[in-house]
This record gives structure tokens, C-alpha cells and sequence, in this order.
């Protein structure tokens, strides 16, 4: 009964058919379910691994003043491979050198036959004057120093033009070789320098000793922080950066100066000018015959200074933009409540120029209307052709220096001194140190150098910015540089700009400044001036040997590259001060009553003389 059951139960129950999936669920019963990613065991150890190698290489950072050896060890590379696959490349140099001891050899001839009269048979470049004194053309440091300029000439000749090496690898090894040849130049030596062996035989060995002692003087100086042999005669406040002003406006970063007018009226636009923070601010207000501040008031202008303060560790976390809202942002809001309803004309010098560019790319951005125009003294917008400074700037360089940066918090004066000195070592290491402490010889202390041994300190957070965002990756000329979280242009910048390059400046290349033409969408006069990036600015009326370049293209003139607008350019004689002031003129409303000091009102009080305490500080 029961299997009947059974049976008759299976047969009128039909099974169920098979039910038909879609295929993306039997992909998804097919696929096996994702397994939790297996964890580093090493992960815990990661953040300890990456302190050690920070250390590792801020200790080797310090060994070698900031230069990073595993940059100078590429670039050797790339050379070296690439020369040592370059036969036509080797025989030409073959070639010359056999030329060369054929030309060193025959002068040698020459000079034995007219007794060390013979001509000689390579000049020095144009810029090179350790050979000037005619105790060089006697013989034997004749062929001294025509043999090191044949050496130095040919070794230019085999770490440039080596088919397939970068340039930038191409410039670093050039420098390293031009920089290690210099210091063994017979010009170094005070048995090979016949001007140190003739004050040394007419001292009788006197120069040696003075040097000698000048030599401890400054190790001991040194050590000590203080300040070089001299400096002291310019007490800042006193000898520099003594225009009368009050100091109207104080936060965390900067102190702003408003000067005394000298003039009855003054014109209803201020001048607002933003130094570099890499500098002292009274580079522009030294002496009192050579101070731009107390030029402009005796023009008839309100002027206002940024006086940036001395960073220290605590302020690692200051990045670039804090310096653009504390800086200049801060400090025009301030000027616009002393002098309210008007219009200013801002002023920049070297970074502080680039950073006021980029304010008032995006003040422009914003539709923040307050500028009368803009002035940018030896201030870069476009990386791209940096100079010599760009030979320190890479990913190696970079990652080496913010190491360092992170065990200190900032970027030392010393360390960051370094780099520039070494781009001019001829004229600020080398021929220094001849005359110091192998001639025995102070060189007096001017102003400008007191001023150049008063160095600042910069923010870790903050170089480390500048360094990548300006220099290597070049974001503020491209249009990626972020100014209040969002993106600035230097095309926005609609009011008429006034920029200045020097001839002979190695931090701002005249050619690189002037690229502001074709950034700016708006009105440009350029004046390219004599001399270099300090000297070249500070180039007061009746300064001597001055002579500048200027012209001004307007939105609808078509550019000119700078070659172009050199050789169309005549130079005029003098300073180019005055035609700041002219250009400064056209774009100023007629004189006005002096404004009053500071805004009590505003929340602006006068809180101290100039120069203030900032520039006082270490």
C-alpha cells in the first residue's frame, strides 16, 4: 500500500523545471567572491622606515649644504654613458686637446723667444677678472693661467654637446666641472698667484698673517651667528632702513610700515610695496641717498612697506598661500581702510613680486577692483628659463631639501646662501678669499653687504610649495597654481603692469621676467637696467655707470621676442627710477592732503616706529 502510494504520488507531482538564470547571475555565482586583501605584516614599520630615510637624508643634506649627491650622481651618469657612446663626439675632443697643447706649447715658445712678451693665446670671458693685474703676463704664471683657461675651455667643450644627455643634466655637470676647476685655479693659489707672492716679498710674509687672522676672525664670527667683520657699522633703524614711519598693522607674518610724507600733498594712490621674504625688507630703503622708500615720498606718494617676519620652527606648517592671505592680501586690506574709497598701486620685488602677481591674478578672479596698477621688480611669472637656480630644482634636489627642511622646520639662511654663492663663487667665494686671507686685504663693508648678511629664514611647508609648484612644475605660468582653493591665471590680470630686469641678474634672468609680456593681458611697459639682481634695482638717481632700456607695449602691438625688443630698444643713461615715478604719475589722481597715520578706527593703530620689530628679529 505504501509503495503504491509512492508510485502514484511520483507520477502526479511532475517535477519542477529547471529554472533559466540571466547570465550575468551565473557570472556572479561563477565568479568566486573577492577575498579580503592579504595585509603587510611591514605596513606598522612604514611611517618608521620613511622618518629614518627623512633623517638619512637630512644628515647628508647638511654635509653638503642642500645639494642632493644622488642628483649630481644622475646627471655624471647621464653624461658619462652617453659621451662614452659617442665616438665622433671623443675624437673631436681628442682633436681639440692635441690643438690646445699645440697652442699652450707654442706660446711657451713665443715667450721664451721675447722674453715673456708674447701675446696671449686665449682671453678670459669678459666677466673673469682674476688674471686683470699684468704681474699675470710675466713669465712663468703666463702659461699658469693660459694653461687653466685651455683646461677650463676644453672641458666645456666635453660636458656640453653630448648627443642624447638632458639639459638639465647637461647644465649640472658643466656647472660641477667649471666649479671644481675653478677652485684649483691658479688665481687660488699663493704659489701660483704672482700678485700673493708679491705683496707676500714686500710685506715679508705679513699679508699671510693678517689673513691668517682674518681667516679665525671669521670661523669664530661664524660659529657664533654673528654678523660679518663691519656690519655693525649700519645699525638697522639708525645708518638703514631709517625713513620715518609708524608701524600700523601687526598678525603672526607681517608688520606694516606707513611712512612719513615729506611732501605738502601726495598723490590720493598709495604705494604698497611687497619685498621678498627671502631678504630684509629694507633692501629698499638703505641708505638715505639711495632708498627707494624716501625717493617715493619725496615724489609725492603715501607709502606703505611689508616687513615679513623671521620665521622659526614653529612655523613649519606656513604654506604659500598663508603668505599671499597674511601677506599681501592682509596688508592691502589695511591700506584700503587707512585710505579708504581709493585705488593702489602694488609693488613687488623678486618672490614678493611673483607672489603680488598671483594676489592680483586672483583678486581679479574675484572681481577685487583696488589696484591702479601693478610693478614688478626682478620677479618671475614663468619658470621655464629660470637661470642658474634651476640647476639646484628636481625631484632629487627637492626631495633632499624638504628632509632637511622637516628635521629643522625652515630652510636656514646659511644653507639657502650656499646655492646662490656658488652661482657667482668667482667674484663672492673665491676672489673673496684671495683678497681676505691671502692678501690680507678687508673689502670695505657697504651697505648692501651689511644687508646681504642680514638673512632670513623660510617655512618648511612653504619652500617646499614654492619649490614645486613655481619651479618644477612651473603651475602659475600653466594655470594650475591654486590661490584660495581655487585656480588663478595670470591673464586675468587687467591693470597696466610696469616690469623690471637686469642685465646681469643669475636668481631672475632679464629673459625669463620678460615672459610677463605674453602672460599678462594688459598693457606692459618692460625696463631691462644695468646690473644685477640687487644693484640693478637699487639704482638711485646720480648712482654712476647706470643706463636701463624701456618701452611699453600695449593689448593691440604685437610682441616682440627679447632679442628683438633689445636691439629695438635704445638705452638712455641714469636711473630708471624716474620713469617709475613718471609712469606711476600718468596713472595717479592730481595731489591730495597727506592721510593720516593708521586708522584707530578701523582697528589699524599706530603701534611703534619703523622699522618695527620684525626686522630686528634672528
Amino acid at each position: 500500500m505504501l509503495e503504491s502510494d509512492t508510485r502514484a504520488s511520483a507520477t502526479t507531482t511532475p517535477e519542477p523545471a529547471p529554472t533559466r538564470m540571466p547570465l550575468t547571475a551565473v557570472k556572479e555565482i561563477r565568479s568566486p567572491a573577492p577575498r579580503p586583501a592579504l595585509r603587510d605584516e611591514e605596513d606598522d614599520l612604514a611611517p618608521v622606515r620613511r622618518a629614518i630615510d627623512q633623517s638619512v637624508h637630512a644628515s647628508v643634506a647638511r654635509m653638503t649644504g642642500g645639494l642632493s649627491p644622488a642628483a649630481l650622481a644622475e646627471a655624471w651618469f647621464d653624461w658619462a654613458v652617453h659621451a662614452g657612446f659617442s665616438p665622433g663626439k671623443q675624437a673631436t675632443l681628442a682633436t681639440k686637446f692635441v690643438r690646445k697643447e699645440m697652442r699652450l706649447a707654442q706660446f711657451a715658445a713665443r715667450n721664451i723667444l721675447l722674453q715673456g712678451r708674447a701675446a696671449p693665446c686665449i682671453d678670459p670671458l669678459p666677466q673673469d677678472h682674476r688674471f686683470d693685474d699684468p704681474a699675470w703676463r710675466a713669465w712663468p704664471f703666463s702659461l699658469a693661467y693660459q694653461s687653466f683657461l685651455l683646461t677650463q675651455q676644453w672641458w666645456h667643450n666635453a660636458t656640453t654637446g653630448v648627443p642624447g644627455v638632458s639639459r638639465a643634466h647637461e647644465n649640472l655637470v658643466a656647472f660641477v666641472a667649471r666649479q671644481l676647476l675653478d677652485a684649483v685655479s691658479p688665481s687660488n693659489l699663493p704659489w701660483t698667484n704672482p700678485v700673493v707672492l708679491g705683496e707676500t716679498l714686500r710685506t715679508g710674509g705679513a699679508n699671510l698673517v693678517t689673513g691668517l687672522l682674518n681667516a679665525a676672525e671669521d670661523v669664530a664670527r661664524a660659529a657664533e651667528g654673528l654678523k660679518p667683520v663691519g656690519a655693525d657699522a649700519f645699525p638697522v633703524g639708525r645708518a638703514v632702513a631709517a625713513s620715518p614711519g609708524r608701524v600700523v598693522f601687526r598678525n603672526r607674518l607681517i608688520e606694516l610700515i606707513q611712512y612719513a610724507p615729506t611732501t605738502a600733498e601726495v598723490r590720493p594712490e598709495p604705494v604698497l610695496i611687497v619685498p621678498a621674504w627671502i631678504m630684509k625688507f629694507y633692501i629698499l630703503d638703505l641708505s638715505p641717498e639711495n632708498s627707494l622708500v624716501r625717493y617715493l615720498t619725496g615724489q609725492g606718494y603715501t607709502v606703505f612697506m611689508v616687513s615679513w617676519r623671521n620665521p622659526g620652527p614653529e612655523d613649519r606648517d606656513v604654506s604659500f598661500d598663508d603668505y599671499r592671505r597674511l601677506g599681501v592680501s592682509a596688508a592691502l586690506d589695511a591700506v584700503s581702510a587707512i585710505i579708504p574709497g581709493g585705488k593702489v598701486h602694488a609693488t613687488g620685488y623678486c618672490l614678493g613680486g611673483t607672489l603680488l602677481a598671483i594676489a592680483a591674478a586672483a583678486m581679479s578672479r574675484d572681481g577685487d577692483a583696488r589696484l591702479a596698477s601693478l610693478s614688478l621688480f626682478a620677479a618671475q611669472l614663468d619658470f621655464t628659463e629660470a637661470g642658474e637656480l634651476t640647476l639646484f630644482i628636481g625631484e632629487s634636489q627637492i626631495s633632499f631639501l624638504e628632509s632637511l627642511m622637516r628635521s629643522q622646520g625652515t630652510l636656514d639662511a646659511r644653507q639657502m646662501a650656499g646655492a646662490f654663492q656658488l652661482l657667482r663663487s668667482n667674484d663672492l667665494i673665491w676672489s673673496r678669499i684671495v683678497r681676505a686671507y691671502l692678501l690680507g686685504r678687508r673689502e670695505p663693508m657697504t651697505d648692501l653687504m651689511a644687508w646681504n648678511a642680514d638673512a632670513t629664514r623660510l617655512p618648511a611647508r612653504m619652500h617646499a610649495e614654492y619649490l614645486r609648484g613655481l619651479f618644477l612644475d612651473n603651475d602659475l605660468a600653466e594655470g594650475r597654481l591654486q590661490a584660495g582653493g581655487r585656480p588663478v591665471s595670470v591673464t586675468d590680470i587687467r591693470v597696466p603692469v610696469f616690469a623690471v630686469g637686469t642685465e646681469r641678474d643669475h636668481v631672475a634672468p632679464w629673459r625669463s621676467v620678460f615672459k610677463t609680456h605674453h602672460l599678462a593681458d594688459t598693457e606692459v611697459t618692460f625696463v631691462l637696467a644695468s646690473g644685477g639682481h640687487n644693484a640693478g634695482i637699487v639704482s638711485e638717481p646720480g648712482h654712476p655707470h647706470c643706463r636701463y632700456r624701456i618701452r611699453t607695449t600695449g593689448t593691440v602691438d604685437h610682441y616682440r621676442d627679447p632679442d628683438a625688443w633689445f636691439a629695438q630698444t635704445a638705452p638712455s643713461e641714469g636711473s630708471w627710477w624716474p620713469a617709475w615715478a613718471a609712469w606711476l604719475a600718468e596713472r595717479s589722481g592730481p595731489p591730495v592732503p597727506p592721510p593720516a597715520t593708521g586708522a584707530p578706527a578701523a582697528g589699524f593703530a599706530v603701534l611703534g616706529d619703523a622699522p618695527g620689530t620684525y626686522v630686528l628679529e634672528a
